[in-house]
């Protein structure tokens, strides 16, 4: 028998708040994230500005020694999946934490751990490479640093499709649940490539934009877009089985309902220019909910603020959503956080989440010139009260991953 999912615990590290609460009123507020990089010097790059995690200190979450052993994209997956777990009330005192699983995604992994040791690796010699680089630097990491963190003991996977993988993750974990395999799941990504090879490699295939006005900078679905703005952090969603969670009397935010993935096979960066794999991923989502396009409210956008992107994104929902797409309400939240990468589903189902429970519409911020091919009801500058039934989050990725998720307002 098929199992109901329900979220009970939402947890974020971003650059615009450094938990749910903080990030939640940046997005009600319009606030933006992206500011000049501080991480490493620019002064040879062309790209100067980035979405950073802001007043950031690892002693604030981990003692001295545990700091220095995880890289940074697992401590921010550590952080957001303790704030998800608090919430939800679950811990290895009062749950089976065999039934209790976990993925969490990353597109890069540890980067920064890479450049240091590899640095070490060419200046030093190999026998100054650290012992630690390999359990630092590895994409699985983040799962298995928080299934260590909280004592989770159940499935503990990563998945890994580029800038869909928070998505995908989701997804995957509401499947796990529904068909019975676990009871609760810990699910989203994380992401720290804000490094001197990470944003040189985005800028030298043109992904990123050099422009310096940060309000100009991310600007999805603008006609005068010039790539996105690289961002870091996480996003972490507690699921759960919904019996167990009434069970525990626990406070249930929102449901997933619906979740589809599917493949371009077109080419390794750009998405499919007419949308088809895009459209397909939502259509299976609608499916898997039983639900009609003219039921949706509302749409988080992939929305990176490239130019393939966007028009291609306009396309697949005009395709998977037909005459609805002229109704329904569609932001992208990159102008606030930059993009995230593998962690951009995770913080962006958080935004979903949050969206249903204050029946809030976020803003496309920073929106000045209106292009023909991106023609939707972007929700420009301003946020709007609306209540929401069903939300969907999008995610697209390098290689020609899709994936959608379908939320909805939980009722009995």
């Amino acid at each position: 028998m098929e199992k109901r999912v329900v979220i009970t615990g939402l947890g974020a590290i971003t650059p615009i708040g450094n938990n749910v609460e903080e990030f939640w009123k940046g997005i009600q507020e319009g606030k933006c994230g992206i500011e000049p990089i501080t991480h490493f010097d620019t002064t040879n790059y062309k790209v100067k500005i980035a979405a950073e995690v802001k007043n950031y200190n690892p002693e604030d979450y981990f003692d001295k020694k545990q700091a220095k052993r995880l890289d940074l994209f697992s401590q921010y997956a550590i952080i957001a999946a303790r704030e998800a777990m608090k919430q939800a009330g679950i811990n290895k005192e009062n749950i089976d934490m065999t039934r209790v699983g976990t993925i969490i995604s990353s597109g890069i992994g540890g980067l920064g751990t890479i450049e240091k040791e590899n640095e070490n690796l060419l200046q030093k010699g190999p026998d100054r490479v650290s012992p630690m680089y390999i359990p630092m630097a590895i994409v699985n990491m983040a799962a298995g640093n928080v299934a260590i963190d909280l004592g989770i003991k159940g499935e503990s996977i990563a998945v890994v499709t580029a800038c869909a993988g928070g998505t995908h993750s989701i997804g995957e974990a509401f499947r796990m649940i529904k068909h019975g395999y676990q009871d609760v799941m810990v699910a989203g990504g994380t992401e720290a490539s804000v490094t001197p090879t990470g944003i040189a490699g985005f800028t030298n295939i043109k992904a990123l934009t050099q422009e310096t006005n940060v309000e100009r900078a991310s600007i999805p679905f603008d006609k005068e877009r010039s790539g996105f703005v690289m961002g870091e952090g996480a996003g972490v969603l507690v699921l759960e089985e919904l019996e167990h969670a009434k069970k525990r009397n626990a406070h249930i935010i929102a449901e997933i309902v619906g979740y589809g993935a599917t493949s371009d096979a077109y080419h390794i960066t750009s998405p499919s220019p007419d949308g088809e794999g895009g459209a397909r991923a939502m259509m299976l989502a609608m499916k898997e909910a039983n639900v009609k396009p003219e039921e949706i409210t509302y749409i988080n956008a992939h929305g990176t603020s490239t130019h393939l992107n966007d028009a291609g994104e306009t396309k697949a929902v005009k395709l998977a959503f037909g005459e609805a797409s002229k109704k329904v309400m569609m932001s992208s939240t990159k102008g606030n956080t930059g993009h995230l990468l593998g962690a951009a589903g995770g913080i962006e189902a958080v935004v979903c989440a949050k969206a249903i429970e204050d029946s809030f519409i976020p803003a496309t911020i920073h929106y000045q010139v209106p292009d023909e091919e991106c023609d939707l009801d972007i929700v420009p500058n301003k946020g709007r009260n609306h209540e929401i039934q069903y939300a969907m989050s999008n995610s697209l990725g390098f290689g020609g991953h899709n994936s959608s998720i379908l939320l909805k307002k939980y009722e009995e």
